[in-house]
C-alpha cells in the first residue's frame, strides 16, 4: 500500500561559481551548479563582471535555504564569481591571496566585529556589506572611521544594488589609474554595462543583445581562439540560461569549450568548468545520459589534479550520484553518494548541515530502492544533525519529518508515519 507520493525532494546548494582566473583556496564552497543536493542543477557562471569576486561570510551559513539560493542567483547576475565561507581564517586567507581582483565583502552582523577591523585595511577590498537582521545592531560601523562599509542591510535586493554601483565605481577606478583600457577588460566592461541595465523579462531584447554583442562585436575584432573571445562566449551562454534557453547556452557553451581544448592542457581546471556547464544544461534539458558524460569527464580531471577529500572532487560525486538517482539507476547514485559522504565526514565537523544533506540523499536512493530500514536510518541520522545544526522552526526539519514520515507510510506504520506528518505540519 504505503504513501511514497507524500516524500519531497530535499534541494540543498551544490557547485559554486568559479572564475577561471580566481584563485583556489581548500574551502570553496562548491554550490551553484546543482540548485541542490539532489536535484535543479544550475551552471558555474565565470566574468560575467570579470574584475570583481563577491565574498559571502557567514558561520551558520544554510545553503539549503531557499532563499539564500535565491539571493545567490540575484548576486550572479551582478558579479563574476561568488565564493562561500564559514571560516573567518579561511575566509581572509584567501581575500589576502588576490593580486589583480577586488573583493566584495557581504559578513553576516554576528562576524561583524570580529571581521570588519581586519579586513577594512586590505587593499583586496573594496567595499564591506553587513547583512543582519536588526539593522539597530550594527549601525556603529556605518561610520566615516569605516568608509570601506557600504551599509548595513537586511534584504539582498538593496545589496545587489549597492555591489552594482561600486562595481562602476571600480571600474572608474581602474580607468583612470590606467588611462587606457586592456582588451579583456573593455568587452567585459561592453558586455556587463548592457546587461546590468536590462529588465530579464524582456525576452526579446537579451538574445538579440547576446548574438549583437558576440557577432558585431567581439568576434569580428578578435582571433579565433583569444581567451577574451572565450569569455564573451561564456557571459553569453549565461545569459541564455537563466532565460531557459538551453539549446543557446548549450551553443555557446560548446564554442568556449573549443576554445580552451585547443588552447589548455588536458587536465587544467577551466575545461573541468566547460563541462560542468555542459552537463548542467544537458539536465535542465532532461537528457541525463549526456549529462552524465558530461560529468564523469569534470569528475576525471578532478581526480587527477585535486586531493582525495577536496571540496570540488566532492561535489562530482554528488552531481553525478544526482544525474544517476534521476535516471533510476540506484545503485550508482548510492555509490557517488557514499563517496560524497566520505569525503565531508573527514572534512567537516559532525554536526554540519551538509552531512546531513548528504545522509538525506541516501535515505532518498533506499527509499527509492525500497530498502525502507536503510532509508529510515539515513533520514534518522540527517534529522539528528538538523535538530543540532538549524533553529527549531527551519523547513529542512520540517523535510526531514516529513520523509521519515513517508517512509513509515510505506512500510505500513501509519501511526508512527501520521506522527511525523504533523510534526512537519507543525513548522
Amino acid at each position: 500500500m504505503g504513501c511514497s507520493a507524500s516524500v519531497t525532494t530535499d534541494k540543498s546548494v551544490v557547485n559554486s561559481t568559479i572564475p577561471a582566473n580566481s584563485p583556489v583556496h581548500p574551502h570553496h564552497s562548491q554550490d551553484s551548479i546543482m540548485n541542490g543536493e539532489k536535484g535543479q542543477q544550475r551552471v558555474q557562471e565565470q566574468d560575467l563582471v570579470q574584475n570583481f569576486l563577491l565574498v559571502w561570510l557567514d558561520s551558520k551559513l544554510d545553503e539549503s535555504n531557499e532563499d539564500f539560493r535565491n539571493s545567490i542567483k540575484q548576486l550572479q547576475l551582478t558579479v563574476d564569481g561568488i565564493e562561500k565561507f564559514r571560516d573567518v581564517d579561511e575566509c581572509l586567507k584567501y581575500i589576502s591571496s588576490f593580486k589583480n581582483q577586488k573583493a566584495f565583502l557581504i559578513v553576516s552582523g554576528a562576524l561583524t566585529e570580529n571581521v570588519v577591523p581586519r579586513v577594512h585595511g586590505m587593499s583586496q577590498i573594496h567595499a564591506v556589506y553587513i547583512f543582519c537582521r536588526k539593522k539597530s545592531k550594527y549601525e556603529q560601523w556605518e561610520t566615516k572611521e569605516w568608509p570601506k562599509v557600504r551599509g548595513i542591510f537586511t534584504e539582498i535586493d538593496s545589496i545587489c544594488a549597492s555591489v552594482q554601483q561600486s562595481a562602476r565605481e571600480c571600474d572608474d577606478d581602474t580607468v583612470g589609474i590606467t588611462g587606457e583600457l586592456e582588451s579583456s577588460f573593455m568587452y567585459t566592461t561592453f558586455f556587463k554595462e548592457i546587461v546590468l541595465e536590462i529588465d530579464f523579462d524582456e525576452k526579446k531584447t537579451i538574445p538579440e543583445l547576446a548574438d549583437y554583442a558576440c557577432q558585431q562585436k567581439v568576434e569580428k575584432a578578435l582571433p579565433p581562439n583569444h581567451p577574451d573571445l572565450a569569455i564573451s562566449y561564456n557571459d553569453i551562454a549565461l545569459v541564455y540560461t537563466n532565460m531557459g534557453d538551453y539549446s543557446k547556452s548549450l551553443e555557446f557553451y560548446e564554442k568556449l569549450l573549443k576554445i580552451r581544448e585547443k588552447v589548455l592542457p588536458p587536465n587544467h581546471p577551466d575545461l573541468a568548468t566547460s563541462y560542468n556547464n555542459i552537463g548542467a544544461v544537458y539536465y535542465d534539458m532532461g537528457d541525463y545520459s549526456k549529462a552524465v558524460e558530461f560529468y564523469e569527464k569534470e569528475h576525471q580531471i578532478y581526480e587527477k589534479t585535486l586531493s582525495p577529500n577536496h571540496p570540488d572532487l566532492a561535489m562530482s560525486y554528488n552531481n553525478i550520484a544526482g544525474v544517476y538517482d534521476d535516471m533510476g539507476d540506484y545503485s550508482k547514485a548510492l555509490e557517488f553518494y557514499e563517496k560524497l559522504l566520505k569525503i565531508r565526514e573527514k572534512a567537516l565537523p559532525p554536526n554540519h548541515p551538509d552531512l546531513a544533506n548528504s545522509y538525506n540523499n541516501i535515505g532518498m536512493v533506499y527509499s527509492h530502492m525500497g530498502e525502507y530500514s536503510k532509508a529510515l536510518s539515513s533520514y534518522e541520522r540527517s534529522l539528528e544533525i538538523r535538530k543540532i545544526a538549524l533553529p527549531p522552526n527551519h523547513p529542512d526539519l520540517a523535510v526531514s519529518y516529513n520523509k521519515i514520515g513517508g517512509v513509515y507510510c510505506d512500510m505500513d506504520e501509519y501511526s508512527k508515519a501520521l506522527q511525523y506528518y504533523e510534526k512537519a505540519k507543525e513548522i
